[in-house]
């Protein structure tokens, strides 16, 4: 049974949670997470609040329509968020809990934070100097965090900005993101993007841009409209607005102070190499007031392992990526796959795994030449070249195995015949059934 089908049963079946909360329209997604409510409307889809039923918790769900996505070629955007979003821990950004996808739909399960958007709050009415700073120094945690760890956000707002139910900001939305690997040789970035109001003069200059530099321009503008009320660039003629934002033409409310005023200032300042490095905001005495650094054992770094050790120990992002229902090198392509490599996920121990492959090739009077770089696997032979195999094993978690099967195009077809009527009927036997599954059957 497919995914949408086992949706569609669902609908069926559920029209509460076991607490008695109203499901919306019935529908409960892989047999985990019942849609209670609509959060939000994106450029690809809707954003759902919905109730793990496992745990009981409350989770954000990001619904992306592949077709959407693929007819406007921002497939590599939404490969880029997932990777990006997968290495992210900090208190102040929205953590993302996993991915599920079905044949026309991406599925992003994340933290819910219920106080939602900082926009919303700003426009019953301006922050005091105390509260926008409080708000603002949260920010920059966040925002020192990632470029740390070589992530660039490219669109903060106070849109990308929400509250939890301890009022605490939550960053999200790194559909722009960038990290440092797509840099020119120039050391550059050079992608036009962002949201008009909030973007960098840089950016607009078309010359390459420091990706630091102009999120440290999109946090000026947001304390800017957090303790104003309103935007420092603004204008009905977006290319009025471009004009000021290149002159670096605002004016700052006279209720703020001159602390303040010189924070902003320096932060929109037009010449990327004297504006304000986030550096130097950590020692800037308006920043520092009341300022206590996050602490945080969850983080995690932007680190690309060895390969061998990126085999033999991979994660839930990386079953998904190896998943034919989405594939992370090739998300968005032709839905055939190619029937050179085939995975299958067990249970069972690579060793027993093993002991398996090798019993049935000796009966087959296959040669097996096993793998002795350190990561699980083997090599099989026929005696008169008609058939080459070559099997990988992979630790995805503590309890789950990748198997991994390519198969070398032979003249005869040998290894396609091997591989479907002797080995593919051994390895059945292993593969991993949970109660709900990503299917490339579904829709």
């Amino acid at each position: 049974m497919g995914v949408d089908e086992m949706q569609n049963h669902a609908v069926e079946q559920e029209g509460t949670t076991a607490t008695g909360e109203e499901v919306l329209d019935g529908v409960v997604l892989f047999g985990k997470y019942a849609l209670l409510k609509v959060l939000g409307y994106g450029a690809f889809g809707k954003v759902y609040q919905a109730k793990n039923l496992e745990t009981g918790q409350s989770v954000a769900i990001k619904v992306v329509s592949k077709n959407k996505v693929v007819k406007k070629g921002l497939a590599a955007q939404i490969e880029r968020e997932i990777a990006i979003m997968h290495q992210l821990r900090h208190p102040h950004i929205i953590e993302l809990f996993e991915v599920l996808a079905t044949k026309t739909k991406i599925y992003f399960v994340m933290e819910f934070a219920n106080g939602g958007e900082l926009f919303h709050k700003v426009k019953k009415g301006r922050f005091s100097e105390d509260l926008s700073r409080r708000y603002f120094q949260q920010l920059l945690s966040a925002v020192k965090y990632c470029h740390s760890i070589g992530v660039y956000h490219r669109d903060l707002k106070l849109d990308n900005l929400l509250i939890d139910e301890n009022m605490k900001l939550k960053v999200t939305d790194f559909g722009l993101g960038a990290v440092k690997d797509q840099t020119r040789p120039d050391g550059l970035l050079h992608t036009v993007c962002g949201t008009p109001a909030y973007v960098a003069p840089e950016i607009l200059a078309k010359k390459g841009y420091d990706g630091a530099k102009v999120d440290v321009w999109s946090c000026g503008v947001i304390l800017f409209v957090l303790t104003a009320g309103y935007l420092p660039f603004n204008d009905q003629n977006i290319a009025v607005m471009y004009r000021k934002i290149c002159r670096g033409q605002f004016r700052l409310p006279r209720w703020t102070s001159p602390d303040l005023r010189r924070f902003i200032s320096r932060m929109l300042d037009t010449n990327p190499e004297s504006r304000i490095t986030v550096d130097e905001i950590l020692r800037d005495p308006w920043f520092l007031k009341g300022y206590r650094e996050v602490q945080c054992s969850k983080l995690r770094h932007w680190t690309e392992p060895e390969e061998n050790e990126r085999r033999k120990s991979l994660n839930a992002f990386d079953l998904i990526s190896f998943s034919s229902c989405l594939d992370m090198s090739g998300l968005f392509g032709e839905p055939e796959v190619s029937d050179s490599v085939e995975r299958i996920v067990s249970e069972e121990t690579p060793e027993r795994i093993m002991e398996k492959v090798v019993e049935m090739a000796t009966a087959e009077r296959v040669r097996v030449k096993r793998n002795t770089n350190g990561c699980g696997g083997a090599r099989l032979e026929g005696q008169d070249g008609n058939l080459v195999i070559i099997l990988g094993i992979y630790r995805l978690t503590d309890e789950l195995v990748m198997v991994e099967i390519h198969k070398r195009e032979t003249k005869d077809g040998g290894s396609a015949q091997f591989w479907k009527h002797k080995l593919r009927p051994q390895l059945l036997q292993f593969v991993y059934k949970p109660e709900a599954i990503i299917s490339g059957d579904s829709k």
